[in-house]
């Protein structure tokens, strides 16, 4: 039900969004982050997530995104080692962000869990992604250095969603 309700909630943002974005269509991608959508997207998260913190709101919805488009077992047909792949942001010192990435075998109970922090301050806070033709998953990729930040399930709206949230709460977290 939850899964169901965040769909929702996340088409709902989604189409605000692209009201609200309509007009940018023509601009470059350096608009993106402009200050107009990024109050009106901020504003929607607030209200969604019904907080007044936006890096709370930019937290809570981050991880429901990536709880949302989660690589999982059942996506793998056809792999040998099909395996859960999950993960949650947090905030850690500041400007840093901590990454945990849970995978989890098909059959048997081995978790193996793995952190990782992301260095914040002097880089590019846009968020770029990959999603191979060919392929099952998207990759998000690490602002300060182009390499594989984390795979989510190949679905080009949803690495699209989470790549605008992240950027945002990196910036986010840049201002300390």
């Amino acid at each position: 039900m939850q899964l169901r309700l965040t769909r929702k909630l996340t088409c709902a943002l989604l189409l605000s969004a692209a009201m609200v974005s309509a007009p940018a269509l023509g601009e470059s991608s350096d608009a993106v982050l402009n200050s107009a959508e990024q109050g009106n997207y901020l504003l929607e998260l607030k209200r969604l997530y019904l907080t007044q913190d936006e890096r709370q709101a930019l937290l809570a919805h981050c991880n429901d995104l990536l709880s949302t488009y989660a690589l999982r077992a059942a996506y793998q047909v056809g792999q040998a080692q099909r395996q859960d792949l999950l993960y949650q942001v947090r905030q850690g010192e500041s400007g840093e962000l901590l990454l945990r990435e849970e995978t989890r075998a098909q059959q048997g109970h081995h978790v193996a869990v793995r952190n990782q922090r992301v260095p914040l301050f002097g880089v590019d806070p846009f968020v770029r992604y990959e999603c191979p033709t060919g392929g099952i998953s998207c990759v998000l990729q690490n602002p300060a250095d182009g390499s594989p930040l984390l795979t989510i399930v190949r679905d080009h709206k949803g690495a699209a969603e989470l790549a605008k949230a992240l950027s945002f709460l990196i910036r986010n977290l840049q201002k300390g």
